[in-house]
């Protein structure tokens, strides 16, 4: 305390060493300020709490209230010697005065000496006979009421200077306890009332306007000494730098004129009030820094820097970006300029719901003319300070928004623009803006907002870096992965590709399908060891040639040692595994191959009884000089094939086997569709590592699976004709009644037409077997010619005089799609025509 006077100024004495000077003096002490919600825990826990009560405010946050507070019933005990008068607060317990709720009926005062954690080292003396880890306390409780959480307000203040002066002048003064009056007993009463409002917690203009409100009906805090006297408190914790600035130079220009500058005073509270608003402005902007960047996620990044600011720091707080850097793309370099559009992005403020939405939206984008603050900032990098906005100035600033008048919500107020940039460019920005009635952003808020827009422009950089990086591999990963049409000749396909949740989202996993003549289909699940873009690359390499060569109609293990031999040109650092299946829907059998890959599961439809298929193993891709073998299996139509990668079956620490018997177990439960049943295994596989304790998965998967549907052999018509030219129009007839047979009239001539131009080139080019003409009802109509020539035709440019060339021209036109590939025996020309709809 520093000065404190009697009502009618008649001994004169010193309180803490002031000296009274009149009726007008007021009791200035630092004071703890403590909040306690509806729960009776503390929500609010000031500077000056800290250092009355030795506990940290992150200790304390939380905690409830009657273990932290010098209240009645919560004591150790209480010193007999000095009286102790008051009433527990709000949820503290039962005593005089409180509601039958348990709460605080009217506002409560007392002194307590309480045991004080870390204040063993304290920097104030203690007086004699008391220990060094006590504490003399005064505390005011006021009670609370309104829509805020807040139910319970108490200061308190350090008396152990008071105590000094008591033990000093015990004849002069008996006893001074803490007491409530009306502030307008006193002089000055309207200052007294505008600097309480000073050390409330940052909170709304509405809830300290509130509080303010209440606290001056109960009762402003005053000293009552045993004289009878009454001096309001002023409280010191929180009090403006300039206004502490102020009284220094006017103290100063005092002591000019009277004569020599006294000694500086030890317990001058003005150096410290310096030293507190810089240190509050640190701890603020620790705490932000704490609250932003918890993801690298661009959208929540934006709501946490919004959040942080609102509404300790101002009371409305909109943020904008580059459109670029909403849309995670990159922008040119250089200063923005008057064609730069920015995204509103976010806007927290604490005005009545609905009210800034309505006329600013989230997600509008616009540009900004060059005589606003907002170009000034995105151009210069540097914060742009209007103390307050005028009625000028929000015309010029309103004029930007069309057919929405923005005046009343800015007009004057306080605004603060700061950037948002990284790396020396400007991201975007944010606007701040504070009520009427708070105090004006200062040149120290500028310094505050600057190195908070520097932070949050960095982490809001990182968060559009990430997700520039994850945009990029997402588009690879999805770029090198097929399309796959969900029907195949005689099978449907479904399929599923999940990225590796901890390890990154791009990774070596790939499956596939090839059409193969005679309406086949080529089965493909591969995994390139490792993650990340070199694996993604990789994958795509080894993918793009088993395309190739299974265009080529190479069998499965001969396709595996190409492949192997593809790898090791590559380089030596490079190792897949891969599984390669043909399936032949008219012949009803699996052709496979495996090279260190997990063995597929086949569910049988006859029994529903599912089965690891045993294959012969085999080295991974990039091994080399390992031989590869195939084998063949049986299947009936309707039987299932489900061709994984490792990522699906195992996680690190858990036993494969685990995962495999699960794999088997979920691949035979019955599905509605082929895209539920992929959907159910996935599900199956997460539930039996997350229930064994063993995690979220880390590797990318990659899952196939394929019902085989077969081909009837009512839908299959086979001839053979010897090579001879006239045989050429018996193929046409041949095929003429076997589509009438079919119920397919409007392909008879084009099916005619191309079946005799191959069958004409197969005569003419066979050496000594005889030509096969197969078709093949399903989704398509596919027609195949076989000779023996080994040598593949290809599609010429005939001239008006050539004799040759002009077969496969005419195939090519009538046909949706034909092609060659090379057979055991010689070659095969095929083509296929689109049914007409039934």
């Amino acid at each position: 305390m520093d000065r404190g006077t009697d009502r009618d100024a008649s001994p004169s004495r010193s309180v803490g060493g002031g000296t009274a000077t009149g009726p007008a003096d007021t009791g200035r002490v630092p004071l703890a300020v403590v909040v306690v919600d509806r729960d009776g825990l503390v929500s609010h826990w000031s500077t000056g709490a800290r250092r009355i009560f030795g506990v940290p405010r992150d200790a304390a946050i939380g905690q409830a209230a009657i273990d932290l507070l010098p209240v009645s019933g919560a004591l150790p005990e209480v010193d007999e010697d000095l009286p102790y008068e008051g009433y527990a607060p709000y949820g503290l317990g039962p005593g005089p005065g409180n509601s039958r709720d348990g709460g605080l009926g009217h506002p409560a005062a007392g002194r307590a000496r309480l045991t004080v954690p870390g204040r063993s080292e304290g920097a104030v003396p203690p007086p004699a006979g008391w220990e060094r880890n006590r504490a003399d306390v005064l505390w005011w409780a006021y009670p609370l009421v309104g829509p805020g959480p807040e139910r319970l307000l108490v200061l308190a203040a350090d008396a152990e200077g008071l105590h000094r002066h008591e033990e000093r002048d015990r004849a002069t003064v008996e006893r001074i306890v803490p007491g409530f009056a009306l502030h307008t007993d006193f002089p000055g009463a309207e200052e007294l009332a505008r600097k309480l409002p000073e050390i409330l917690p940052s909170m709304s203009v509405g809830e300290s306007a509130r509080i303010v409100a209440q606290v001056l009906e109960l009762g402003y805090p005053v000293l009552e000494f045993s004289q009878n006297d009454r001096v309001p408190v002023t409280p010191d914790w929180g009090v403006a730098r300039r206004t502490a600035r102020r009284a220094r130079r006017e103290r100063a220009a005092r002591a000019s004129a009277e004569g020599p500058p006294p000694a500086e005073d030890p317990d001058d509270e003005g150096e410290d009030l310096e030293h507190v608003a810089v240190r509050e402005r640190l701890e603020f902007l620790n705490e932000v820094s704490g609250k932003i960047g918890t993801s690298l996620d661009l959208s929540r990044t934006i709501v946490e820097v919004s959040r942080a600011v609102v509404p300790r720091f101002t009371d409305v707080a909109g943020t904008y970006l580059r459109e670029q850097v909403v849309a995670g793309e990159g922008f040119p370099e250089g200063v923005p300029d008057t064609t730069t559009m920015w995204h509103r992005v976010a806007v927290e403020h604490t005005d009545e719901p609905g009210r800034w939405d309505d006329v600013i939206p989230v997600g509008e984008a616009m540009p900004f003319p060059a005589h606003t603050p907002f170009f000034q900032c995105m151009t210069t990098g540097e914060p742009v300070l209007v103390p307050r906005i005028s009625e000028r100035a929000g015309h010029a600033i309103a004029s930007q928004f069309e057919k929405r008048d923005i005046r009343p919500l800015i007009t004057g107020r306080s605004m603060l623009v700061v950037p948002l940039k990284a790396r020396n460019v400007v991201l975007g920005f944010m606007v701040l803006l504070r009520h009427p009635e708070r105090a004006e952003f200062n040149d120290m808020d500028r310094v505050t907002g600057a190195e908070l827009a520097a932070r949050a422009g960095l982490v809001l950089d990182n968060a559009r870096m990430y997700t520039y990086q994850e945009s990029v591999a997402e588009t690879l990963q999805s770029s090198m992965l097929p399309r796959i049409p969900p029907r195949m000749a005689g099978c449907d396909i479904a399929t599923r590709y999940l990225p590796g949740t901890l390890l990154g989202r791009v990774g070596g996993d790939w499956f596939d399908s090839v059409k193969l003549p005679g309406a086949r289909t080529a089965l493909v699940v591969g995994d390139v060891m490792g993650h990340g873009l070199n694996s993604a690359a990789m994958m795509g390499q080894l993918r793009t040639a088993v395309q190739t060569m299974a265009a080529l109609d190479l069998p499965p293990a001969q396709l595996l040692r190409n492949l192997d031999d593809l790898a090791q040109r590559l380089g030596d650092t490079y190792l897949a595994t891969c599984l390669y299946a043909v399936y032949d829907p008219i012949a009803g059998d699996l052709h496979l191959a495996n090279a260190g890959h997990i063995p597929p599961v086949l569910v049988r439809a006859g029994d529903g009884r599912s089965e690891l298929l045993d294959l012969p193993t085999g080295a991974p891709i990039g091994v080399g000089g390992v031989p590869f073998e195939a084998v063949r299996v049986p299947v009936e139509p309707g039987d299932r094939l489900v061709m994984c990668t490792d990522g699906l079956v195992e996680v690190r620490g858990a036993d494969i086997g685990v995962g495999l018997a699960t794999l088997c177990e979920s691949a035979a439960h019955p599905a509605a569709s082929m895209d539920d049943a992929c959907d159910s295994i996935v599900r199956a596989l997460a539930v039996t590592f997350s229930a064994a304790g063993r995690g979220n998965r880390k590797d990318d998967v990659a899952l196939l699976m394929a019902r085989l549907n077969g081909i009837a052999p009512d839908d299959v018509a086979e001839w053979t004709f010897p090579l001879d030219p006239l045989q050429v129009g018996r193929a046409r007839a041949v095929v003429r009644e076997q589509l009438h047979a079919w119920g397919l009239p409007r392909l008879v001539h084009p099916a005619e037409l191309m079946v005799g131009e191959l069958v004409t080139n197969a005569v003419r080019h066979s050496h000594s077997r005889p030509v096969t003409v197969r078709l093949v009802r399903g989704d398509t109509l596919l027609c195949e010619v076989d000779d023996d020539d080994h040598e593949l035709p290809t599609l010429l440019d005939a001239g008006p005089g050539d004799e040759f060339g002009r077969g496969l021209r005419v195939v090519s036109a009538l046909a949706r799609e034909w092609g060659t590939s090379r057979t055991g025996r010689g070659k095969c020309v095929w083509c296929e025509l689109t049914p007409p709809r039934r």
